[in-house]
């Protein structure tokens, strides 16, 4: 993983170091517009030689055919040249090549091949009519053409192979003294100025393509990069889930064997079980000491219940159950801590619901938690409300509202993360680990349930859980058995088949 991230981190350098020149010449990007050129005259190494023997054919009507023949023969040999650095070049192993020093190569053969090419401009005509000297102009200005097209990756080869042709055209044509062509000479200026006008725009396209390329190369790589850290990342929050689950079964079995000697002898001692204490405070202690223990196991049990829920290994054993009836049992538990504190809870129970499949211990949790927390938060005369009914979805809800201080907005967040406490409940309630709710939260979503916390500050809070109609069991009619008479209303199959 470490090898991958380095690579990817060298690639992210790399393509931003082709960003970060903001001179005309971006020496990161020569290599690449260099190679363009070479790729184009190796690409077309056979265009322009087959030009040059038109051009010489043609030329014979109105030249010698010796001196179009010599100079056919040089337009060969430096077109090899070129060809050759060029792929020489081309096979040239990127790190080791030097782009100024190759630049300079192959712009000096290209100039070699333009003076080449401008020399045809100088071949003795054998008349001196408009016709030679017009297909001349012609076919050069074809072959400047060509060379700013192939070169115009390369503005300094675009100079250094067209300026040779234009310049022999202007002498050439200065040199006859006719106004004519001096028009032709200053028409081949213009069309070279606008040639080069032309392929510097070219140019400026062609950097922006490479810039535009760097620019998703870099994303590519910092994406690259960034699936390298976090797949680092994944592997050690699994490690690290994986170290807390067995931290986590270790210590609930370090601490379940303790916890269990002290909850048994110091209910022991609490029930004088082998006799009065000489002293009454003794027995206090020991109904203190029975208390933490049983607080400090219900504080495992629900840290356990929670790293389970959170790594996704909570399995559920569901049954068919009566969510009904486990309301009614959570009521009867709570009922005694709710009149200690003076509380009034209210049953609203819906009649003849049917039955639910799920975890019966994860319903009687769920429902225990928030009875527990509802009592815990309302005040002395306060009210609780229990409710078990259908819910809109077609599924079943349970729900508590109280009547006590309820929770800010931008708190409720906070109170559905693990041990997270309301500022205002944490300062006028009873002690508790926050953990209910988030358990709660997560027991209803393993079964593809709804949680819905709806509080008012300081008109009190209403829990509802929801259970989707697809755990609902219905009652599914009787089979009659055979022979049996069928209830009244029934549908006669065979008689309905025998009337029709």
């Amino acid at each position: 993983m470490s090898g991958q991230k380095r690579r990817a981190f060298r690639s992210v350098q790399e393509a931003r170091e082709k960003l970060t020149y903001k001179s005309a010449s971006r020496p990161e990007f020569d290599y690449e517009l260099l190679m363009m050129f070479v790729k184009n005259e190796l690409s077309a190494a056979i265009t322009t030689p087959l030009l040059a023997v038109v051009v010489a054919v043609g030329a014979m009507f109105w030249s010698p055919a010796d001196q179009l023949l010599l100079w056919l023969c040089c337009v060969f040999i430096t077109k090899g040249i070129l060809v050759g650095i060029c792929n020489q070049f081309a096979k040239a192993p990127r790190d080791e090549v030097n782009v100024t020093t190759w630049r300079a190569k192959i712009t000096a053969a290209e100039f070699l091949y333009g003076v080449t090419w401008a020399s045809v401009v100088f071949v003795s005509p054998l008349t001196e009519g408009v016709a030679g000297y017009t297909f001349i102009f012609a076919a050069v200005l074809v072959v400047i053409s060509m060379r700013m097209l192939f070169a115009s990756t390369v503005m300094p080869i675009v100079y250094a192979g067209t300026l040779p042709m234009t310049g022999a055209i202007v002498i050439r044509f200065a040199l006859l003294n006719d106004p004519f062509y001096w028009a032709m000479a200053a028409m081949a200026v213009a069309v070279h100025l606008y040639f080069i006008w032309l392929m510097t725009g070219f140019n400026s396209t062609v950097v922006s393509m490479l810039e535009f390329r760097a620019e998703k190369d870099t994303l590519i790589c910092e994406l690259e990069q960034s699936k390298s850290i976090s797949d680092e990342a994944r592997l050690r929050a699994e490690e690290a889930n994986l170290a807390k689950s067995r931290f986590l079964a270790t210590m609930s079995h370090e601490l379940r064997t303790p916890l269990n000697a002290i909850l048994g002898f110091s209910e022991i001692m609490r029930e004088e079980a082998f006799g009065p204490h000489a002293n009454p405070t003794y027995k206090e202690y020991a109904s203190d000491i029975h208390e933490s223990g049983q607080h400090l196991l219900t504080l495992i049990d629900e840290i356990l219940d929670i790293s389970r829920i959170e790594a996704g290994r909570y399995e559920l054993h569901e049954t068919p159950v009566s969510l009904t009836e486990i309301a009614d049992e959570c009521h009867r538990l709570m009922r005694v801590r709710a009149e200690n504190k003076g509380l009034k809870v209210n049953q609203a129970f819906e009649e003849d619901l049917p039955n639910v499949w799920a975890d019966e211990r994860a319903l009687r949790q769920i429902c225990l938690n928030l009875l527990s927390n509802a009592i815990k938060f309302t005040p002395p005369n306060g009210t609780v409300t229990l409710k078990v009914a259908r819910a809109m979805s077609g599924g079943l809800a349970l729900s508590v509202k109280d009547t006590g201080p309820g929770i800010p907005d931008d708190e409720i967040p906070r109170v559905l993360r693990s041990f997270g406490q309301g500022s205002l409940a944490h300062q006028t309630a009873e002690g508790g680990t926050g953990l209910g709710l988030p358990i709660t939260k997560g027991l209803i979503e393993l079964h593809d349930g709804r949680f819905d916390l709806k509080s008012k500050l300081r008109y009190g809070t209403e829990v509802t859980v929801s259970l989707p109609p697809s755990r609902i069991m219905e009652a599914v009619p009787r089979l009659t058995e055979p022979g049996e008479p069928k209830p009244e209303g029934a549908e006669q199959p065979d008689q309905h088949k025998r009337a029709s």
